[in-house]
């Protein structure tokens, strides 16, 4: 499985210096054949193992439990593909140098099983947006997409009928500072605040 993800996962691994102008839209169904592409071949692009997951993991492990058995990463695109094509899944891909950069997993909490709080929850799940994961191609890091495409999330919540939006960082030294759910810092900077602190990570969040 490695092996083929080596194979496919084409996109550049070096850093440009600059880049043009990056403009954030919504994956809608028109845009599904780049978010395919993205996944397919740039996002990962020098680890293979990382490009079998498709950000399939909020919404396929449940907290508190193992993991599922890992399907090979053509399940993950399926999966994933399906539940962005019926609404169960959201999020944004950050075009940069007419090609897409970055993409940002903002699905409402409700849809997570991972981040999902149940019944009773307050705010309920589905009054929530919450940033599950960031990815950006390895040409393209460090040059504020991570930050745009969140302000974009926090710019259309209201839009979307919630009053809130959530995110959940690694405590620090838990996981590496590139971690794909974003840094504690950059989450600050927009009005999160921490409202739990867990083992590993913490949930943040503000109203929109």
């Amino acid at each position: 499985m490695v092996g083929e993800n080596v194979a496919r996962l084409t996109g550049n691994t070096e850093r440009l210096e600059e880049v043009g102008p990056i403009t954030v839209e919504p994956v809608i169904e028109d845009r599904l054949k780049d978010w395919a592409a993205f996944f397919d071949h740039d996002s990962h692009a020098g680890n293979p193992v990382g490009g079998a997951c498709y950000c399939t993991e909020a919404h396929v492990i449940e907290a508190g439990k193992p993991p599922p058995p890992h399907p090979d990463w053509r399940a993950h695109r399926e999966l994933m593909l399906d539940l962005l094509r019926t609404g169960r899944a959201f999020g944004y891909l950050a075009y940069a140098d007419g090609r897409a950069a970055g993409w940002i997993n903002a699905s409402r909490r409700s849809d997570y099983t991972l981040h999902r709080v149940g019944a009773g929850a307050r705010p309920d799940d589905s009054d929530v947006v919450g940033i599950a994961c960031f990815v950006i191609a390895p040409p393209y890091r460090r040059h504020g997409l991570a930050a745009q495409l969140l302000d974009r999330v926090i710019i259309d919540a209201p839009t979307r009928g919630v009053r809130w939006v959530e995110a959940y960082p690694f405590n620090e030294g838990a996981r590496p500072a590139s971690s794909h759910r974003g840094p504690r810092a950059m989450f600050e900077e927009r009005g999160f605040e921490v409202v739990e602190q867990r083992s590993i990570d913490m949930v943040m969040r503000r109203a929109v």
